[in-house]
Formats: C-alpha cells, sequence, structure tokens
C-alpha cells in the first residue's frame, strides 16, 4: 500500500507535467490504452481468462471511475498538487455520507452520531484547504477535485461489489483501463483543444501515468485483497503526504498553515469513517472488501 500511494502520487507529477502538453481527455485516453495493452500482455502470459459474466457491472464501475479520473485530471492541472490529491482522497468522507443517506432513506438502521461527526469534519477541512490555495480562477478546477472524490467513492463501492461477485483484480482493471479509452477519445473529440501532436517529452510522460497508474492500482488492490483493511486505509493517505512534498519541491508549492490543518482533518475525517464503517460491517462483508 505505501508503495502504492508513492506511485499514485509520482503519476500525479506525471500528469501535472503532461497537462502541458495535452488535454485531460487525452490523458485519460493514453493512459487507458497503456493498462489496457499492459494487463492484455499479462493475461494472456499467464493464462487468464477476461471474460466476465456481470458487464453492466463493470460498465458502471468504469463510467464512474473514469469520469472521477478525467475530473482529477483536469484540477492537477491547474490546482497545487496536495490540494487537487486531498480533494480526491475525500472518498471515505464521501463514502459515510452515503450511508448516512442510505440509512435515512431505508430506514433501517440508526444513524451513528460520529459517523456525521466525521462527515462534518471533513467539509470543514475541505474548506480550509481550498480558500488559501485557489485562486478566483481556479474555483472550477476545485470543484472538479471534489466531484472526483464524490464519484472516486462511488466506484469504490462498485469494485466492492465486483469482489463479491467473484471478479479478480486483473479483470476490474482492464476494464476500467477500457473505459478510459473510449471516455478519454470522445472528451478529446469533444474538446475545444482537439488532439495534440507527440513530443519526446510528452510520449515519455504519457507512457509513465499509464505505468504507474497500472502497477499502482495493481498493488492497491492487492493490498486490500491481502491486508488488513484499516491498515491500508490509514497507509493510503501517506499519498496526500507524498503529493504534498512533491508540490513543494518540484512545482513550488507554498501551502499555509490553514491548508495543512485541512489536509490533517480530512484525514482523520477518512480514518474516521473507515473505522466506524469497518466496525458496522459484518465480518463476510468485510472479507468481501477485502477481496474487492
Amino acid at each position: 500500500m505505501v508503495l502504492a500511494t508513492l506511485l499514485f502520487a509520482t503519476m500525479g507529477v506525471c500528469v501535472k507535467l503532461a497537462s502541458a502538453y495535452y488535454g485531460a481527455g487525452e490523458i485519460v485516453m493514453y493512459r487507458g490504452l497503456v493498462g489496457t495493452l499492459i494487463l492484455f500482455a499479462m493475461t494472456r502470459a499467464k493464462g487468464l481468462s477476461l471474460k466476465t459474466t456481470v458487464p453492466a457491472m463493470h460498465f458502471w464501475r468504469s463510467l464512474s471511475g473514469v469520469i472521477a479520473l478525467s475530473l482529477w485530471f483536469f484540477a492537477i492541472s491547474k490546482l497545487p498538487l496536495a490540494t487537487a490529491m486531498t480533494l480526491n482522497y475525500m472518498s471515505s468522507v464521501w463514502m459515510a455520507l452515503f450511508l448516512i443517506g442510505g440509512a435515512v432513506l431505508m430506514g433501517a438502521a440508526k444513524v451513528d452520531p460520529r459517523l456525521i461527526i466525521t462527515v462534518l469534519l471533513g467539509f470543514l477541512g475541505v474548506g480550509l484547504v481550498l480558500q488559501p490555495a485557489m485562486e478566483d480562477q481556479q474555483v472550477w478546477h476545485g470543484l472538479a477535485g471534489l466531484a472526483s472524490g464524490m464519484l472516486s467513492a462511488m466506484a469504490y463501492l462498485q469494485v466492492t461489489s465486483l469482489g463479491r461477485a467473484g471478479e479478480p483484480e486483473y479483470r476490474i482493471v482492464f476494464y476500467f483501463s477500457m473505459g478510459g479509452v473510449v471516455a478519454g477519445a470522445l472528451t478529446a473529440i469533444a474538446s475545444h483543444g482537439g488532439w495534440h501532436g507527440h513530443t519526446w517529452t510528452g510520449a515519455a510522460l504519457l507512457l509513465a501515468v499509464g505505468v504507474l497508474a497500472t502497477a499502482a492500482q495493481l498493488l492497491m488492490t492487492r493490498a486490500y485483497g491481502t491486508g488488513k483493511p484499516l491498515v491500508n486505509a490509514s497507509l493510503q493517505y501517506l499519498g496526500i503526504v507524498f503529493s504534498a512534498l512533491y508540490g513543494v519541491l518540484l512545482f513550488g508549492d507554498r501551502l499555509g498553515l490553514a491548508s495543512w490543518i485541512g489536509i490533517l482533518l480530512i484525514v482523520a475525517a477518512g480514518l474516521g469513517a473507515t473505522l466506524l464503517r469497518a466496525r458496522n460491517t459484518p465480518k463476510d462483508a468485510q472479507h468481501s472488501v477485502q477481496e474487492s
């Protein structure tokens, strides 16, 4: 998990650099293309099957995941790297909010007040991060980063469902990568910037994004499949720290005291929501989450 978070943060650096050469849709498409080719070759070499009996589940997981990825790449292009990463890592807080909404609508469970506190704490953290780290022209990028975290939470819940359906991690990542190719290409065609020509630097950055993202996703999925969820959740937030260090060292990002306090609040809220969610989840469901 530690290596996965480091690779995701490094991918964020490459995405930020690649945004000077390509649009968000192009980066999503090439990232998916590299991942698709790597996983196709890996499954063929190991004699694994890519056939699935739940194509609709893969479609919805890929749709939410690709949109979240596109919004995140768009946010990274203009926001400080740590800010964009923090907003995307709000997924645990969003999951808690979804659980609260589901409990209220179903009326089958009493909402834990501590869960409400974690949600409010997370949103307070977001306010602290966005206000000092965002200028007027970056408002849309901040909102995109916020939406990417929400959609990422939906994608993680769908991955859990796929795991319960017996889908292995390589197949989940493969179809997600394929979805990225299609969605990224359509976005690039519809965007005003269109397609951009390649340079050696640009092509190398695209390749790095695809390789780093694919390796990180496989590592993360493997970690959740073999390790303890709470340990993994704790380690996953190291990605924010790695990204903050990258931003300061490579891009000259300056995060004030309020931004760092906001990051700590979001990390605390995410860990708290994960802990409460795990305590309220039956053991068999926890096992399914680990397998996903």
